[in-house]
């Protein structure tokens, strides 16, 4: 469904029962994905059915290829009319995202021609958050750290590009690339191992800098920022944060002309409560 003169207008399938809108551009074309009538059998109860990537423009459905994969969604579109999304095989529900799907491959998709923007290596955990109007993605791709354990990367792609690790803050385990605005501007959630820290960054410098460490008025001390999900072209951005009390909220963050980050990229870490811990660590290890 899309708002759209002030009512809900549904959105067509590709002749299955459901679908899902992820994003919208400033021209009304629509990202997402459709179902299709053919079974799926890889799929667990109670999804039943294929489904594909999809763009709707002007009300109609356009299906996006998969290759050689079963499955797809569309996580972003830009205003040139680009979208970025993975493939895969069916898989069990992601609570955070509400997809079912092994994240394969990354791909964008070009005047209806999908583009594989690679990998760090491995094909699980490949899922781009976001994009800009000059076809750079960012988002998550699976690798193995050090002792040979599964663990994810923010990455930065583009068609013709090599897919780019990203990093994370300090010493974390997990980075999430979630926005980028047109001036390259990268921002997103690193994380340790089991999630017991989780702090919004900022890419600046070519380096992940914990956004709870630059200046500025802090509308949650001695609480922290947790997410970065969106920069727009004027360098602001949202995402969720925790206040002294653990309670959540939505924040917006304005840059200050000049200021700096303090001495240090990484902020003291915040001791969280036991429910952020296990929300944020099943959402994104459920997809390995």
């Amino acid at each position: 469904m899309i708002w759209q003169n002030g009512q809900m207008v549904p959105l067509p399938t590709l002749g299955g029962v459901n679908g899902s809108a992820t994003e919208i551009n400033n021209s009304g074309m629509v990202g997402g994905f459709a179902e299709t009538p053919t079974a799926d059998p890889n799929c667990p109860a109670p999804h039943k059915f294929q489904f594909k990537p999809a763009v709707w423009t002007n009300g109609a459905v356009q299906a996006l290829s998969t290759g050689s994969d079963a499955d797809g969604l569309v996580m972003a579109v830009n205003d040139r009319g680009d979208a970025a999304g993975s493939t895969g095989s069916c898989a069990p529900l992601n609570p955070l995202f509400l997809i079912y799907l092994n994240l394969t491959h990354v791909v964008l998709w070009r005047n209806g021609v999908a583009i594989d923007l690679g990998n760090l290596g491995q094909q699980f955990n490949n899922l781009p958050h976001g994009m800009n109007n000059l076809g750079q993605v960012v988002g998550e791709a699976g690798e193995y750290d050090a002792n040979n354990n599964p663990t994810a990367h923010a990455f930065l792609a583009s068609p013709g590009t090599k897919m780019q690790d990203l990093g994370v803050v300090g010493n974390d385990d997990y980075s999430f690339g979630f926005g980028i605005n047109d001036a390259g501007e990268i921002v997103g959630l690193s994380a340790n191992a089991d999630f017991s820290v989780i702090r919004a960054f900022i890419r600046q410098n070519g380096a992940l800098v914990d956004l709870n460490t630059l200046a500025g008025n802090d509308p949650f001390p001695n609480g922290t920022l947790l997410t970065a999900c969106y920069v727009n072209s004027k360098g602001e951005i949202t995402g969720i944060a925790l206040d002294s009390n653990f309670q959540e909220h939505a924040y917006l963050a304005t840059p200050v002309p000049g200021a700096a980050a303090s001495a240090s990229s990484v902020s003291k870490p915040v001791a969280l409560p036991a429910w952020v811990t296990s929300r944020f660590r099943s959402a994104f290890l459920s997809r390995r």
